[in-house]
């Protein structure tokens, strides 16, 4: 049970490290800028679609008012001639119905053309006012990560501070600072108290000394040796 309570704890533990990643303030504000400057680049290529279609349309209702204004011309013309007896009249009048006809039909994929152009250069707007603000976002977000990232490391480093403190009270790491302190001091006077102990034994020997005058003792009883050696006496009598 122990081992499997044990396994429990690791597994818990490594989950909650997972977490504290993916809660990374520094790692997600990074990927939410990559995430923008992606989204810029997706609309910077709609952006550049959306142009392309605008400039066709607008192409196209120039290309057809032409065409408008060609085949209104070319039945003027037709009318004219037939007026100055140079085509058949009924001839004239059919060649300038269909003039007419291809003019209504170019004026109608002209207006068509018109309003996808209109429709067209709103998405462009729109596009570009979205595209201002991811920029200005990127911008932004940039600017606070530099500041984030100062943030981070001044609370990271207060909390292993702080960590450090705690965990030095926790572990009585200070008591014990105390105790080999007073232990040090101890040994101190210990140590003072044998010099003064030795000074006062060497006081004692040295006061025995100059009382008995052990020189001199020795020197008469020297001398006492060497006369009964010489059979000297030193008696007066």
């Amino acid at each position: 049970m122990n081992f499997f309570r044990r396994l429990f704890k690791i597994g818990e533990a490594e989950a909650h490290s997972a977490i504290d990643k993916m809660e990374d303030p520094i790692k997600m504000t990074e990927q939410g800028i990559r995430d923008m400057k992606t989204d810029l680049e997706k609309s910077l290529e709609a952006l550049a679609q959306v142009k392309a279609l605008a400039i066709r349309a607008k192409n196209d209702t120039e290309e057809y008012a032409s065409k408008a204004e060609d085949y209104q011309q070319k039945a003027m013309l037709i009318l004219k001639k037939a007026q100055k007896g140079d085509m058949d009249s009924t001839e004239a009048d059919r060649l300038a119905k269909e003039a007419l006809i291809k003019k209504e039909e170019s004026q109608q994929h002209q207006t068509r053309s018109q309003g996808e152009s209109e429709k067209f250069n709103t998405s462009v707007a729109q596009l570009e006012k979205s595209i201002q603000e991811i920029k200005q976002n990127i911008s932004k977000w940039e600017n606070e990560l530099k500041t984030l990232k100062a943030r981070v490391k001044v609370s990271t480093a207060t909390k292993n501070v702080n960590k450090q403190m705690a965990e030095i009270d926790s572990s009585s790491t200070v008591s014990m600072l105390e105790r080999m302190k007073d232990k040090v001091n101890q040994e101190e006077a210990l140590a003072e108290a044998y010099g003064d102990i030795a000074n006062s034994s060497k006081s004692i020997d040295e006061e025995l000394d100059k009382a008995v005058d052990v020189t001199k003792a020795n020197a008469d009883d020297d001398l006492a040796k060497l006369k009964e050696q010489l059979g000297m006496s030193d008696d007066k009598e």
